[in-house]
């Protein structure tokens, strides 16, 4: 009998799980690996870092998902390094070898080389970074109440967003609903008219993917909720205490939130030829990265270069998932010689969530803003989230905080320092003797 395949996913995203799901009762063997043993739901990593969920709910077991599945076997480790030319993989528990690779890595934040504000400022891409950044913000109300000096008060209440895409608009306006119904409650002896909450964004318009209407909407909704918006404004540098713009203008802050941009994760050994603007893996119609026979990339990491798509697929979750199916039937297509189906992407629009009641809704013509928008945001991802548990879960939260005007999760589980945080993940000698 002949030997059946061997496909190995990198990643256990959006991407990957619906690759493997596919592929469930076909004659093939399938080995995820991912470095975390749960599968996170992103679109709501903001509402973690700001209390208002708790990790858990927008978490899930990978084994959970593929309990049954026969012909799927999950390991959690990092992949250190591909040789293709072997078809193996080295990882942190050895060396694995396929037939078929499939890599969705998925992204991490784009710093654009700027070391000393990767250093000092919060990334969120990660359910670590989402805790991280909650117990810095309440770490953060906690010293300014016995703060006897000015500026050092100033600087730990004001809170920096940088970037206006879809997580920096509902980051900055779930801080901003945070200090209006929460802190007040929390915090009585707080001057609240001390607590400000910036976004900036280097280009002329928040929400740049969509609708002009969503646009100023998104704008609109913030700027009543107390958010000062710059707009055309970019970041020169932050060193902890002080974000400097390229205009000249200061902000001290103890809290910066990066959400400006994001970059592919490339793994190592693969030819740099194939990476492209955003370090992404350039590939074709079938996901095929470019110089290999049999490794392809989808979701975020995977930039499918086209006349209709000349920068690529957007990096959103539909985009992953649709890949992911049509890569299924693809590589059985090629293991048993057919011919392979182009990938077309249908874009189901775009939405983003400003605050209680405020959101704004593209669905191809069709554009509507405020409550309809907002209770339609919070549908979607409620159906998105994996596991009825967590889709009960998060349902109870957000009926008890619309009800109650309050966020459950407001905990410091550790205290946290970015840049010790930093050194630990880049200088691990260094930090461990520090």
């Amino acid at each position: 009998m002949e030997k059946r395949k061997k496909i190995v996913i990198i990643g256990g995203g959006f991407g990957g799980i619906e690759l493997a799901k596919k592929l469930k009762h076909q004659n093939v063997d399938i080995v995820i690996l991912d470095k975390h043993n749960y599968h996170t739901f992103q679109p709501l990593l903001y509402q973690v870092a700001t209390g208002g969920l708790e990790a858990d709910s927008i978490a899930f077991p990978i084994r959970k998902i593929f309990k049954g599945q026969k012909n799927l076997k999950f390991r959690v480790t990092e992949v250190k390094k591909v040789i293709p030319e072997l078809n193996r993989l080295e990882t942190t528990i050895g060396e694995c070898e396929y037939d078929y690779l499939v890599i969705a890595t998925g992204s991490t934040s784009n710093f654009f080389g700027q070391t000393e504000i990767a250093q000092n400022a919060m990334p969120m891409k990660s359910i670590p970074e989402a805790l991280n950044l909650r117990s810095l913000i309440l770490q953060n109300l906690e010293a300014a109440i016995i703060a006897q000096d000015p500026v050092k008060e100033n600087e730990l209440l004001n809170f920096v967003v940088v970037g206006g895409g879809p997580t920096g608009v509902e980051t900055a306006g779930a801080i901003a609903e945070l200090k209006k119904h929460v802190l007040k409650n929390d915090y009585p002896e707080l001057d609240l008219n001390k607590v400000n909450i910036y976004l900036i964004e280097g280009s002329a318009e928040l929400l740049g993917a969509m609708s002009v209407q969503a646009q100023q909407k998104s704008k609109q909704f913030l700027e009543e909720l107390g958010v000062t918006v710059y707009t055309e404004t970019r970041v020169q540098g932050y060193d902890g205490q002080t974000l400097s713009l390229v205009d000249g203008r200061k902000i001290g802050s103890a809290t910066v939130i990066w959400s400006a941009g994001v970059k592919g994760v490339v793994l190592d050994g693969l030819s740099t030829e194939a990476v492209v603007r955003g370090n992404r893996l350039k590939v074709n119609e079938i996901n095929l990265v470019e110089g290999y026979q049999n490794v392809f990339a989808i979701g975020d990491v995977a930039a499918m270069i086209t006349p209709q798509t000349p920068n690529g697929h957007p990096g959103v979750a539909p985009a992953a998932i649709q890949q992911g199916k049509n890569l299924a039937k693809n590589i059985i297509n090629l293991i048993e010689n057919k011919p392979t189906t182009a990938f077309k992407y249908f874009d189901k629009g775009a939405m983003a969530t400003v605050g209680r009641n405020r959101a704004v809704v593209d669905i191809n013509k069709i554009r509507f803003q405020g409550i309809f928008a907002w209770f339609t945001w919070m549908f979607v991802h409620l159906m998105t989230l994996v596991g009825f548990r967590n889709k009960l879960v998060v349902f109870v939260n957000w009926v008890w905080s619309y009800f109650s005007y309050d966020r459950g999760t407001r905990l410091i589980i550790r205290t946290f320092k970015p840049y010790k945080e930093y050194k630990r993940i880049h200088d691990p000698e260094t930090a461990s003797s520090e």
